[in-house]
């Protein structure tokens, strides 16, 4: 029985969100059912590997979050500042990883269209932005830290470390953007 088949024998319409039985119930049902509805190879790649992404570093700053409450148990309001600053460095390096696949499911959930097109563009936007994520930690590495690594990473390492911090945002920005125009 087809989506639109179900939407006929539930009385519900086409852009209705209780079409689809099996739609997900939140952040962590959304990647197997953007994997189930999407036809693009490249965005279910980009399903597996971001999840993964996601997942490391979500645990990375837990892990860090729990550093930081450890090191500024009873000191000043200045100090426990720096737990929340934690929080939203995490939220805004993880919610652009998640940002693809919840467009992408939430597309398709509200069945607003099945263009792979639409998919693939945000999968490689979202690979734009790993890769970013990635190029833009080299400039924010401490002198003392630095390794030989070529002529491309010398450059990076040259560049102020707030240029670190435009590249994925600027990456992260682009996401929006390619959901804004391919809509």
């Amino acid at each position: 029985m087809s989506a639109s088949d179900e939407a006929v024998d539930s009385g519900a319409t086409p852009g209705d969100e209780t079409t689809d039985s099996r739609t997900y119930g939140g952040v962590l049902g959304a990647f197997p059912y953007a994997i189930r509805q999407s036809n693009s190879r490249l965005f279910r790649s980009y399903v597996l590997v971001g999840g993964a992404v996601a997942v490391i570093l979500v645990f990375a700053f837990a892990l860090s979050l729990v550093r930081v409450i450890g090191e500024t148990v009873g000191t000043t309001a200045t100090l426990s500042f720096s737990r929340s600053f934690v929080i939203v460095v995490g939220m805004a390096v993880v919610a652009p990883i998640l940002a693809p696949v919840l467009l992408v499911a939430r597309r398709h959930r509200r069945q607003v269209g099945n263009d792979v097109r639409y998919d693939r563009r945000l999968a490689a936007s979202g690979y734009l932005f790993l890769a970013a994520l990635y190029v833009g930690l080299i400039p924010t590495v401490p002198a003392e830290f630095q390794t030989e690594g070529g002529p491309v990473v010398s450059f990076l390492y040259g560049l102020p470390p707030a240029v670190g911090l435009a590249i994925p945002t600027l990456a992260g920005a682009g996401i929006y953007i390619v959901h804004r125009l391919s809509r």
